[in-house]
């Protein structure tokens, strides 16, 4: 169940997110009824996470990685209360691949944008962009699905425009070897590509 911080930031983010942005969700039956998973997107607005993990609440909380920068005394206490957690950016940061992993394993969603920062011109094509395969890697690892989501209309917020995101289908990967850089790097090009398929779609 989610916790107190995230059903608070939920409640108060509704009205807008259902409201004033009339968000428009597709695909929920893809998502995995019981169980951890991750939940991969692209990324272009840093209002990304409340399309993508709205329409789950109140039965689903999401769980997001954060830079560490930002786990100062009090901003970092709610942070973790809202279910983030920390990763030091442009390092390989074991401890927070290792801590998704383990909330996957219990059953909850870790929440990824595997195109890393934030594109402001929405979508970026795969040929001009490398995307990260931290994602994959701790899906394979986990034992758990790799659930491809396309958000769109986040980059035109101060127009109001309207909210889309759509859910598909896992990603195959059993065909997969967990912890090799190979398998790691197949799960991405699959996942980036139902990503790009979902958000043309939209």
């Amino acid at each position: 169940m989610p916790s107190g911080a995230y059903n608070v930031v939920a409640a108060l983010s509704w009205p807008a997110v259902f409201g004033a942005y009339r968000l428009d969700a597709r695909g929920l039956d893809h998502l995995p009824p019981d169980g951890g998973f991750v939940l991969a997107a692209n990324h272009t607005s840093s209002f990304d996470p409340w399309p993508l993990g709205m329409p789950l609440w109140p039965k689903r909380q999401l769980y997001f990685m954060a830079k560490a920068e930002l786990f100062y005394p009090v901003l970092g206490h709610l942070l973790r209360g809202a279910g983030a957690f920390p990763i030091r950016r442009g390092e390989r940061d074991l401890e927070a691949v290792t801590t998704a992993v383990e909330i996957c394993r219990r059953g909850d969603v870790v929440a990824m944008f595997p195109e890393g920062t934030r594109r402001s011109k929405g979508l970026v094509k795969k040929h001009r962009h490398r995307p990260r395969t931290g994602s994959a890697r701790i899906a394979l690892t986990a034992g758990v699905p790799l659930v491809p989501a396309a958000i769109k209309g986040t980059d035109r917020l101060a127009r109001l425009a309207r909210l889309h995101v759509a859910y598909g289908e896992p990603v195959p990967m059993d065909d997969l070897e967990p912890g090799t850089p190979h398998a790691n790097q197949v799960a991405t090009e699959r996942l980036m590509e139902r990503i790009y398929e979902l958000h043309a779609e939209l």
